[in-house]
């Protein structure tokens, strides 16, 4: 799996005296502890097969297409080339004399950083073993190479410390985390916000059927205090007929006697 990390930075020296180059590792130094662990299991991987070691590997990709010495300006170190398999890619250039650095890294490291580290690198490493390195034979190199090659990692394996599009990059990312997480809120808070209006859709459903409730109920009432009130006026009146009828009646014929008996 491709990824932007920093995994090896290895010296080699390229002699170009003979009609095929010649390239010998000088140093190395495994950045992370696992890189021939992944050796290639493709067939075009960057490591080849399992046996062979990284450095050979890389090896073999600059004797195929060797940096040229000889259009490199006296003490820097410049022709810059980049290789790339499925999951790694290799960085490498060289000097007039014929030092050749290389770094391997992810696919989605970026290959000016990488240029950068060369740059930076092979200044300090040119003034400390350039002399050194002209005769040093294969593998010689490495305990002494370590600390140099190891500080150079170390600061570039931190792509936001060493390269500000990356730092951007980073910041951009977090900035794209924060609005993810801001519109997965503001969706959580508009469905929240819906399903409270439809809540209130309801009770305000249930309210209006409440109030048509409540006017039927008290129209029912009224309708039947009404009835109420006309039956106990005409049991009352009824009442009062029974009573007061016969009551007149003698009084009338009481009144009726004595006017015919003066």
């Amino acid at each position: 799996m491709s990824d932007d990390k920093l995994r090896s930075a290895l010296v080699y020296r390229i002699d170009t005296s003979s009609e095929s180059p010649v390239v010998t590792m000088l140093a190395k130094y495994d950045h992370a502890s696992d890189y021939e662990a992944h050796a290639g299991s493709a067939s075009e991987s960057l490591y080849g097969s399992r046996d062979k070691d990284y450095a050979d590997a890389v090896g073999m990709v600059i004797n195929n297409d060797p940096p040229m010495t000889g259009i490199v300006e006296s003490g820097t170190i410049g022709d810059f080339k980049i290789v790339q398999s499925d999951v790694h890619q290799v960085a490498y250039g060289t000097d007039p004399e014929g030092l050749c650095l290389a770094v391997i890294t992810g696919l989605r490291y970026p290959s000016r950083v990488a240029t950068q580290m060369l740059v930076e690198l092979y200044a300090e490493y040119s003034e400390t073993f350039g002399l050194q390195a002209k005769s040093a034979t294969a593998g010689s190199l490495i305990k002494k190479s370590k600390p140099y090659l190891a500080k150079y990692c170390a600061k570039f394996d931190d792509l936001e410390s060493v390269d500000k599009a990356s730092s951007l990059r980073g910041k951009v990312d977090e900035v794209k985390v924060q609005m993810q997480d801001n519109i997965a809120t503001m969706l959580h808070n508009i469905d929240k916000a819906e399903t409270i209006q439809d809540q209130a859709d309801q009770l305000n459903e249930q309210a209006t059927v409440f109030k048509k409730k409540s006017t039927d109920l008290r129209k029912q009432m009224r309708c039947k205090n009404l009835k109420m009130t006309i039956i106990l006026v005409l049991l009352i009146g009824g009442i009062l007929a029974v009573i007061l009828i016969p009551l007149i009646i003698r009084a009338k014929n009481a009144i009726d006697k004595k006017d015919d008996n003066p």
